[in-house]
C-alpha cells in the first residue's frame, strides 16, 4: 500500500512539474492564467501514445476540439443585433446585422477566428460576443467565417475558403443586400485568423480582378511566418504561457501534413528547403525587430534542407504573409496590429509593423506589455480574463475611429 502511495505521489509531482510554467511578474490575474495554462498542458498530454491508446483518441487535437465545442453558442438575436447562420459560396458564416435604422450605408467587418488552422469556430461564446459587440458598437455588418479546418482539410483549403467568402461578399448585389458601403470593409482575425486575414488582404489588394478593395485590416496577435522559428519571442516564451512553441508547431503542422518529421524539424528550425534563403531576408529579426526586443539574442543563419523529402509548400506566401516583397506590401490598406509581450508569436507582429511602416502603409499598433496569446478566447465565465476585455475594447475602438 505504501509503495502505491509513493508511486502516486511521484506521478503527481512529475505531472505538476510538467504543467508548471513560471509566470511573468506583470501578468494580470496570474492565478487564472496558471489554471488555464495547466489545463492546456494537461490536454496536450493526450499526444502521448500510451494515453492515446487508453482514451481511443487518434490525435491529441481531437480532445482540444471536444473541449472547445462545449462552449459553442447558437445564433441568438437580441434587441440590437439580428444574428443568423448562413453560407457564402458554400462556406458557413454567421451574420450580425444591426437593427437600428440608418440612412447611409454601413461599414462591414469580416472576422476570421484563430485556432492554428485546426481548432475553433465562430460559434465559440467569446467570439460570438466579440462580433456581437462589434456590430452593435461600430454599427457594422459583421461576417464571421468558419472555413474548413485541418487535418481533414489541409493547406490551401482554409485559405481558399476565406478568399471565397470575401470575394462573394464584395459583389455589388451582396453588398447592396446588407446595406454595406463597398469602400468601408475591414477584414480582421486573431492568431491564425490574423494569418488568414493578412494573406487574403494581400491577395485582394494586389489582384486587379477585385473591383472593390478592403479599407482596412485588423490583426490581433497574428502568426505571420513559418520560415524562421527561432525568433527572440520563440526562445523567450518557448513554454508559454498558454501557447508553447511545441504546441503551436504541432497544431499548425497538421495544416500541412500528419508526418511527424515536419514538426520535429520545425522545433530545430531546420524545416525550410534548399532555395529558400531569399525568404529569410524578409523575416530577418536582426533587421526588422525593434531594438528593445532583441535583448541579448544573436541572429544565426538557418540550416536548410533538414527534411527529406522537403516541403516546397513552405515557400507559399499564404503561409507567411510577412515574407513577401515590399512591392506587395505597398498596396496594403490601413492596418491595425495588436501584439502581446509574453507571446511566442509576438515578433511576427512587431516585424510586420516595421515592414509596413517602411513602405509607407499607415499602421496603428497596440502592444500589451502584460499580454498573453489567446486572451480574446477568455472573455466569458468561468475563466474570463480582464486582458481579453481590454484587447476587445482596443480593437473595437480602433474600428469605430477608422471605419
Amino acid at each position: 500500500m505504501g509503495y502505491k502511495i509513493l508511486c502516486f505521489g511521484l506521478i503527481c509531482i512529475l505531472f505538476a512539474f510538467y504543467i508548471y510554467t513560471p509566470m511573468p511578474e506583470n501578468i494580470e490575474e496570474p492565478w487564472k492564467v496558471r489554471i488555464v495554462d495547466a489545463a492546456i498542458k494537461a490536454t496536450s498530454l493526450m499526444s502521448n501514445p500510451c494515453i492515446e491508446r487508453i482514451t481511443s483518441l487518434k490525435r491529441f487535437d481531437e480532445l482540444f476540439s471536444i473541449i472547445i465545442k462545449l462552449d459553442y453558442t447558437q445564433p441568438v438575436s437580441d434587441e440590437n443585433v439580428t444574428v443568423m447562420d448562413t453560407t457564402f459560396s458554400d462556406i458557413p458564416v454567421r451574420l450580425y446585422l444591426p437593427k437600428r435604422k440608418r440612412e447611409s450605408q454601413r461599414p462591414a467587418v469580416i472576422f476570421i477566428h484563430g485556432g492554428a488552422f485546426v481548432l475553433g469556430s465562430y460559434k465559440q461564446t467569446p467570439l460570438d460576443l466579440l462580433n456581437r459587440w462589434t456590430a452593435n458598437k461600430v454599427d457594422a455588418v459583421v461576417v464571421s467565417v468558419d472555413p474548413r479546418l485541418a487535418p481533414q482539410y489541409q493547406f490551401p483549403v482554409t485559405q481558399e475558403d476565406v478568399a471565397s467568402v470575401v470575394k462573394f461578399f464584395l459583389q455589388d448585389k451582396i453588398l447592396a443586400k446588407y446595406g454595406v458601403d463597398p469602400n468601408r470593409v475591414c477584414i480582421s482575425g486573431d492568431s491564425s485568423g490574423g494569418t488568414l486575414a493578412a494573406g487574403v488582404t494581400q491577395l485582394i489588394q494586389n489582384d486587379p480582378e477585385f473591383k472593390y478593395k478592403l479599407k482596412a485590416q485588423a490583426l490581433i496577435y497574428p502568426g505571420l511566418q513559418v520560415i524562421d522559428l527561432s525568433l527572440p519571442s520563440h526562445q523567450e516564451f518557448e513554454h508559454g504561457p498558454l501557447l508553447s512553441k511545441k504546441l503551436a508547431i504541432r497544431l499548425a503542422s497538421l495544416h500541412l501534413t500528419q508526418d511527424k518529421a515536419l514538426p520535429q524539424a520545425m522545433m530545430k528550425n531546420q524545416h525550410m528547403p534548399h532555395g529558400s534563403m531569399h525568404l529569410f531576408k524578409l523575416v530577418n529579426w536582426s533587421t526588422f525587430l525593434p531594438e528593445k526586443y532583441k535583448k541579448n539574442h544573436v541572429y544565426t543563419e538557418p540550416i536548410l534542407g533538414g527534411l527529406n523529402p522537403s516541403y516546397s509548400i513552405l515557400l507559399d506566401s499564404r503561409l507567411s504573409p510577412l515574407a513577401v516583397n515590399d512591392s506587395q506590401l505597398q498596396n496594403l490598406p490601413l492596418t491595425y496590429i495588436l501584439t502581446c509581450q509574453h507571446d511566442v508569436l509576438r515578433d511576427d507582429g512587431l516585424m510586420y509593423v516595421s515592414r509596413l511602416q517602411n513602405v509607407g502603409v499607415k499602421v496603428s499598433h497596440d502592444h500589451m506589455e502584460d499580454g498573453i496569446h489567446g486572451a480574446l478566447s477568455f472573455m466569458t465565465s468561468p475563466m474570463y480574463l480582464q486582458l481579453g476585455i481590454r484587447i476587445k475594447d482596443k480593437y473595437i475602438n480602433w474600428l469605430e475611429e477608422n471605419l
